[in-house]
């Protein structure tokens, strides 16, 4: 977390998401003006879409990004529906990547 700080210019942002390394240590905030202004979020998807209005105006700029190439979606996994629950243990056993899709 304090070499994430460091790598900030001032005015820096930074975004954590996720606990792959471990949840953020508690920290003195006096920290964040010591190194320069720094600014740190934690956000999640529910504040940006609670409103229907935003959501449908992110899935519309999603799908728009995807349409134009920007956006790259893979689909490395597909299993009939019927094997729902194989792809549900692949899932969980970390066997796949990328999207995983169920076909009817």
């Amino acid at each position: 977390f304090t070499g994430s700080l460091d790598s900030l210019r001032p005015l820096g942002m930074l975004v954590t998401y996720g606990n792959a390394s471990g949840p953020v240590p508690p920290f003195d905030p006096l920290l964040l003006s010591q190194k320069g202004s720094l600014f740190i979020t934690r956000p999640t998807l529910m504040n940006y879409t609670a409103k229907r209005a935003d959501l449908e105006a992110l899935g519309a700029e999603l799908f728009a990004m995807v349409v134009s190439g920007k956006v790259r979606i893979e689909v490395n996994q597909n299993y009939p529906l019927a094997e729902a629950a194989q792809a549900q243990r692949d899932l969980e056993a970390r066997k796949t990547t990328g999207s995983t899709i169920l076909i009817p």
